[in-house]
């Protein structure tokens, strides 16, 4: 594996400044397209699984996460309060929160459940200096979250489903879990006791605990328990990758959660004309972005699936007499969607070319023939090169391979 700090750097992916602040790394081009198409695949696999997508503000008021238990149990992780109006108004440290106001903003049916809302939304964590790295670890960042709100007998099914969306993920991503962990409060924890460090009382802890254990013996994986790891809401499944030198860290999650239910006060009528809580399933397919995208630099080496390459297509006219063709063929391949650049004879010769762009997944090369019959001669990253054809049909032919709507992920 590859150090994603220095390789993400060298390929332009991303970078910081001390002048933004430590923790706050901002995405170059070709890091915010890997950032695109990471999000879009994201956007498609939640909307195929029956999610709807919601857009909330990265502010709240500080009542809100008094009401949410953040306030009392998490406030060391948050950013001070801001003055504002005679309100004090926080940066969110996770969007539950709104995904629960929004949830109570409507009357709901048991019809309508489960209801499943998802987000890619900021939020933010007071870090410490000393643990910021790279994208790993970061002060700002992206998450992918969603909250299935949805009746009792329902959490399970939700729960399992959302860990096979999360398998799923990291099957199309190339990414490998190191191990699941079913974390669990501190084993001296005093659940129920006010100046405990979670909320809630133990019997509903037990009770969403071995929803999970279920969750996770259904699908044959095999856990460890981590006591003094769970949420202060909830017990969870954390799937842990590691990076390339073997830290270990938390990309993915599934919680259960009974208490922010009942602290918000959420209600569905039943099939019995009662109203009902619900419960509330929190999961994120891949985490935060940034995370997501430091481990796809690991694992890939820079050498990302087609889908995700920021570079999709070089195009590679052997002399400047052919650069005219070429800018028709880049202007195609833009206009049909694939992330297309040229690289022009005057940068070097065909075989330093070549080499110097070997991590797209494509390479279209243009010779006097080819150019006279609107041709290109295809190279494939792995080496495989295929005889001159059509260029429309050849770029046609690419857009299907390169989009995951299609699944066709390489």
């Amino acid at each position: 594996m590859y150090d994603h700090r220095k390789l993400g750097r060298e390929l332009g992916l991303f970078d910081s400044d001390p002048l933004i602040g430590a923790g706050l790394p901002y995405w170059l081009p070709a890091g915010a397209a890997i950032r695109q198409a990471l999000e879009r695949y994201i956007v498609d696999v939640e909307r195929r699984a029956g999610y709807q997508q919601v857009y909330s503000p990265v502010l709240g008021k500080r009542e809100l996460y008094e009401i949410s238990g953040h306030w009392a149990k998490y406030s060391e992780d948050m950013y001070p309060p801001m003055d504002i109006g005679g309100e004090q108004v926080v940066l969110r440290p996770s969007l539950c929160p709104h995904h629960a106001l929004m949830f109570r903003s409507r009357a709901h049916s048991y019809r309508e459940l489960p209801l499943r809302m998802s987000e890619l939304g900021g939020q933010y964590r007071s870090e410490l200096s000393g643990v910021l790295g790279g994208l790993t670890r970061v002060r700002a960042m992206q998450l992918n979250d969603a909250h299935i709100f949805c009746s009792l007998d329902q959490v399970a099914e939700e729960a399992g489903a959302a860990l096979e969306l999360i398998n799923q993920a990291y099957r199309d991503l190339g990414i490998s879990a190191s191990r699941y962990l079913l974390s669990m409060p501190a084993e001296d924890a005093k659940l129920g006791d006010p100046d405990s460090k979670y909320v809630g009382d133990g019997e509903n802890w037990a009770r969403a605990a071995q929803l999970l254990r279920d969750v996770l013996d259904g699908a044959g994986i095999d856990y460890e328990e981590a006591p003094g790891e769970a949420a202060f809401y909830g017990p969870k499944i954390d799937i842990q990758i590691e990076d390339s030198a073997g830290r270990e860290s938390t990309l993915s999650t599934v919680q259960v959660d009974f208490h922010q239910p009942s602290a918000f006060g959420l209600e569905y009528m039943g099939a019995d004309g009662n109203k009902h809580r619900p419960a509330m399933v929190h999961r994120a397919i891949v985490g935060s972005i940034e995370r997501a995208v430091a481990q796809l630099i690991e694992v890939h080496g820079g050498a990302f699936p087609a889908w995700l390459a920021p570079v999709q297509l070089v195009v590679l006219p052997i002399s400047e007499k052919e650069e005219k063709a070429a800018a028709d063929v880049l202007r195609l391949a833009r206009d049909l969607g694939l992330r297309a650049e040229i690289a022009y004879s005057e940068e070097g010769s065909l075989g330093a070319r070549i080499r110097e762009n070997r991590l797209a997944p494509f390479q279209a090369v243009i010779g006097a023939r080819e150019a006279a019959a609107y041709q290109v001669a295809l190279r494939e990253r792995d080496g495989k090169q295929r005889d001159a054809a059509d260029a429309s049909a050849v770029l046609r032919e690419l857009v299907a391979a390169v989009d995951p709507l299609h699944r066709n992920l390489m």
